[in-house]
C-alpha cells in the first residue's frame, strides 16, 4: 500500500512542476482570467496622432523632446531666440536639444537627420533655404516626427504648423514709415536672402504700400537687388552698386532687415551721406536702435521674439502631444494651406523707442543711448 502511493507520487511530480511552470509564466505575461493581457502595451512617441506626421497622442508620457534646427547664430537676433526658445521650452518641461547649420543646407539637413535619429519628439525649425529643407520636412514625417516652421516657412512641403510674425505686415510698416518722408522720389530697395521665404514676403508687404506711388510715377525704384546670406557685406557692396548707378543721388532706402540696414548705411556714410536719406530695418537689433538714436537709421521694426519663442514652444509641446495648437490662419507654401500662428510686429522710431523696445526690457536705456550725449 505504501510503495502504491509513493509510486502515485512520483508520477505526479512531473504535473505539479508543469503546472507550476505555467502559472508562473502566466503571471510573469500579467494574465487575467479572461485570457487577455492586464495592461495595454504604451503607445510610442512616432504613433500617429491622426494627420500630418503624426507624434506621440494626448496622454505621452515621460519628458518631450524637442529638436531646434537653427539656420544660424552669426546674427544677434537669433541667439535671443535660441536662449528664449530653451527656456521656454524647459519651462514646460521639455528637453531641448538645439543644432545651428550658419548658413550651410547640407549641414542643417544632416543636423536635422541626427535628431530625428534620436527620437526627438518634434522637430522645430529655421531654415536656411525654403525649398530645400522640404526635405527635411519629408524625412521628419517618415519617422511619424511632426515639424514646426519657426518664423521662416518651408515652402512646398506638408509642414504641420507655421509659428511667426505677420511679415508682410513688416514690409508695410517699412514702406509706411518711409513713405511719409519721402513720399516721391528715387528708392532703393535691398533684399534679403533670396532663399529665404521670409525675404519674399517683405518685399511684397513693402510693395503693396509703395506700387501706387510707382504706377503714378512719383516713385521710381532705381535699384532692387537681393543679399546673398543675409550678410551686411553683400547688402554694403548692393548699395554701393545702387550710388554708383545713380551718382549718389538717391532719396530713401528700405532695407530687409537691421543687418543689411547696416551694410547701407556703412556705404553711405562713406559718401558723406548717413543721416542725410532715409532707411528703414526691422528686427530692432541693438545696432539699429543705436543708429535710430544717433539719426543714421529711420525706423526698425520690432517683433516681441519672447513672445515668438514661449508661443512656439508651447505649440511645439502640444504638437508633439498630439493635442490641436488652435492655429487661426493658414499661409499658402506652394503645396498646402499651412495652419498659421501669426503675431503682430511694430514700428519703431526714435519717438516711440523708449515706450517699445526699451519699455519691454528688449535693450536697456543705456545700450540704446551710449552714443548720444544725453
Amino acid at each position: 500500500m505504501v510503495q502504491s502511493w509513493i509510486r502515485v507520487r512520483r508520477g505526479m511530480r512531473p504535473l505539479l512542476l508543469m503546472a507550476l511552470a505555467l502559472t508562473l509564466a502566466c503571471l510573469a505575461a500579467g494574465c487575467d482570467g479572461g485570457g487577455r493581457s492586464g495592461t495595454e502595451p504604451a503607445a510610442s512617441a512616432s504613433q500617429g496622432a491622426g494627420g500630418g506626421g503624426g507624434v506621440a497622442p494626448s496622454g505621452h508620457s515621460g519628458p518631450i523632446k524637442i529638436g531646434f534646427a537653427m539656420d544660424t547664430l552669426l546674427e544677434e537676433r537669433w541667439l535671443r531666440d535660441r536662449d528664449l526658445f530653451k527656456a521656454a521650452a524647459e519651462a514646460l518641461g521639455a528637453e531641448v536639444v538645439i543644432e545651428a547649420a550658419n548658413g550651410d543646407d547640407a549641414k542643417q539637413i544632416s543636423q536635422a537627420e541626427t535628431m530625428i535619429g534620436e527620437g526627438v519628439d518634434i522637430l522645430v525649425i529655421v531654415p536656411h533655404n525654403a525649398a530645400a529643407t522640404a526635405a527635411i520636412v519629408k524625412r521628419a514625417h517618415s519617422s511619424g516626427i511632426k515639424v514646426l516652421a519657426y518664423d521662416r516657412l518651408v515652402n512646398n512641403a506638408d509642414i504641420d504648423l507655421y509659428v511667426s510674425f505677420d511679415n508682410e505686415k513688416v514690409g508695410e510698416l517699412q514702406a509706411e514709415a518711409i513713405l511719409k518722408q519721402v513720399p516721391r522720389g528715387k528708392y532703393v530697395y535691398i533684399g534679403g536672402a533670396d532663399t529665404d521665404n521670409n525675404a519674399h514676403m517683405f518685399k511684397q508687404g513693402v510693395f503693396n504700400v509703395i506700387q501706387p506711388k510707382i504706377d503714378s510715377g512719383d516713385i521710381r525704384v532705381v535699384y532692387d537687388q537681393w543679399s546673398k546670406d543675409w550678410l551686411p557685406a553683400n547688402a554694403l557692396a548692393n548699395m554701393r552698386a545702387a550710388l554708383d548707378a545713380n551718382g549718389d543721388r538717391i532719396d530713401a532706402v528700405i532695407a530687409a532687415n537691421d543687418a543689411t540696414a547696416g551694410g547701407v548705411v556703412q556705404a553711405l556714410a562713406e559718401r558723406g551721406l548717413a543721416g542725410r536719406i532715409p532707411i528703414a530695418g526691422q528686427d530692432a537689433d541693438l545696432a539699429a536702435a543705436q543708429r535710430i538714436v544717433e539719426g543714421t537709421q529711420t525706423m526698425t521694426v520690432y517683433k516681441p521674439i519672447k513672445l515668438l519663442a514661449e508661443k512656439a514652444a508651447e505649440l511645439a509641446f502640444k504638437l508633439a502631444r498630439g493635442e490641436d495648437p488652435g492655429a487661426d490662419r493658414k499661409v499658402n507654401n506652394g503645396k498646402i494651406e499651412v495652419p498659421s500662428v501669426l503675431l503682430s510686429p511694430i514700428a519703431v522710431d526714435k519717438f516711440n523707442i523708449d515706450e517699445t523696445i526699451i519699455a519691454e526690457g528688449f535693450h536697456t536705456r543705456e545700450e540704446v543711448y551710449k552714443n548720444v550725449k544725453q
